[in-house]
């Protein structure tokens, strides 16, 4: 496993990086050729080819992750993967590459790989929006969906997830030279710094819903009053009510100087996770769990988003957090612990062994 991990994380895949993107994913192909005896289909899309994989039979269960990255291309020169034998290193080691190659381990154990799938999509850390249709498809078809993103504190199973979006804040303002005659622009930085100041009390943490803005864009020089500005807010909601109560609070926003514009792009783009979508999967995985040697499997509701997000909103039972145990997601900092690999892989192979006998 870790020289498949090691082999994986050298190749880059940085999101919307189409040349690398399908670089990392004939790699993947040539991975699962070697541990389960035949390569897997590329699938083209506009952010690069998804990764399908089918064990044949009638589809029971869809392993679901992704190859692509948040990490720029030049991080591996810069941060190579390593391995010290109880960590391995490297950029999307832990979120998701290690969760990749357990499953693929965990499933060549198996006596008979019939009614399993896998997807590993390009464009989840980008919104999965080349990816959704699919994922949905294949979701429906197989009836029970385990997502391999990483595991939450402990090696804890993410049994509830929070709706993610990403609102865009456009102001339109006026420019004008900034000594000569200020007076006859309409400045948009000035504007977008009132907005945020509104947006950052949309929050309400009493019931899980986090409102942050978090990149900010103005102007085009220092002499000259900006005509526009740009603000990003990434948004996070337990609730449709919360959902319903965000985006018209984005909808009401409204300019305070006399001339500027705003207008909002962007919005909700998963639903949440609730936990009665994952009861029955973990159940499953509570009962194998002591099997493979793991005695205190846990379950938590997190902040995150993920493709689980997706499968649940449809109806598909779903499990998420299978994958690696480790920390430091989207940071220099991330890691797996190699020990947890091989119970990881069990647990994934000791699962799909009951789904597709069901």
């Amino acid at each position: 496993m870790v020289e498949d991990l090691g082999r994986l994380v050298s190749t880059e895949s940085p999101s919307l990086d189409i040349e690398r993107l399908t670089r990392s994913a004939q790699v993947l192909s040539d991975i699962f050729r070697a541990r389960l005896g035949s390569p897997a289909t590329l699938i083209d899309s506009p952010r690069g080819p998804h990764v399908h994989w089918s064990g044949g039979g009638t589809p029971r269960v869809l392993i679901v992750g992704h190859h692509d990255t948040v990490f720029p291309a030049g991080t591996v020169a810069a941060r190579p993967f390593a391995c010290d034998g109880e960590r391995a290193t490297g950029p999307g080691v832990f979120d998701m590459k290690a969760g990749i190659v357990q499953a693929i381990h965990g499933v060549a154990a198996l006596d008979s790989y019939a009614g399993v799938e896998f997807l590993i999509t390009s464009d989840e850390e980008v919104g999965s929006h080349a990816s959704r249709a699919l994922l949905e498809e294949r979701a429906q078809a197989c009836g029970a969906v385990l997502v391999l993103e990483p595991s939450a504190d402990g090696g804890a199973l993410k049994t509830a997830r929070k709706g993610t979006g990403t609102f865009v804040v456009k102001i339109h303002g006026r420019a004008a030279h900034a000594g000569l005659e200020p007076h006859k622009g309409v400045n948009a930085l000035v504007e977008a710094a009132e907005q945020v100041r509104r947006i950052a009390t949309f929050g309400n943490p009493a019931v899980g819903t986090t409102v942050t803005p978090t990149v900010a864009k103005a102007g085009t020089a220092d002499n000259v009053v900006p005509e526009s500005a740009e603000v990003s807010v990434d948004v996070r909601c337990e609730s449709a009510a919360e959902r319903e109560r965000i985006e018209s609070a984005f909808a009401s926003l409204t300019a305070v100087l006399p001339d500027a514009r705003i207008s909002v792009e962007g919005g909700m783009n998963r639903p949440p996770l609730p936990a009665a979508m994952t009861q029955e999967l973990f159940a499953v995985a509570l009962a194998v769990a002591p099997g493979v040697g793991i005695d205190n499997l846990r379950g938590l509701a997190v902040g995150g988003g993920s493709d689980g997000n997706l499968t649940a909103a449809i109806g598909v039972r779903t499990l998420d957090g299978l994958g690696a145990v480790g920390g430091g997601a989207h940071a220099v900092s991330e890691h797996v612990l190699v020990a947890h690999m091989p119970e990881r892989a069990a647990l994934i192979a000791a699962i799909v062994g009951e789904l597709t006998r069901a």
